[in-house]
């Protein structure tokens, strides 16, 4: 079963992005390990391929190094960071967000030890 192409799946992950507060980003694999089995980063990447259309800040996806990982696939190019930019998240020169500022959490979802964030390895 493909789940990036099920509806139900699409829906969980759009869920949680539409909660990502302006200015602030999740990673493709903290949703991942968010929703649980069947996730993973790779296929919330390719729902996220699709969320444009949904309505769905789909920008405030990134990868976990805290770069965008839209880059030259956009046009006008490093759309996605643009946009964030406009939102206020901060990247430094090589593209990369501090994710100990900018990470966001849906309450209940949070790291018990803010120093073991186990979605932070994709």
């Amino acid at each position: 079963m493909n789940f990036a192409n099920n509806k139900e799946y699409q829906a969980r992950v759009y869920e949680i992005v539409r909660s990502i507060p302006r200015g602030r980003v999740m990673t493709y694999g903290q949703i991942a390990g968010i929703l649980g089995d069947g996730y993973t980063p790779r296929t919330v990447g390719y729902v996220m391929h699709a969320a444009e259309s949904e309505n769905v800040p789909w920008q405030r996806v990134i990868n976990s190094q805290g770069k965008c990982s839209t880059g030259r696939l956009t046009i006008p190019v490093n759309l996605q960071q643009d946009m964030l930019e406009q939102e206020g998240v901060v990247f430094s020169d090589r593209g990369k967000c501090d994710l100990k500022t900018f990470k966001w959490w849906p309450e209940g979802t949070e790291p018990v030890d803010e120093q073991i964030d186990l979605f932070s390895r994709e």
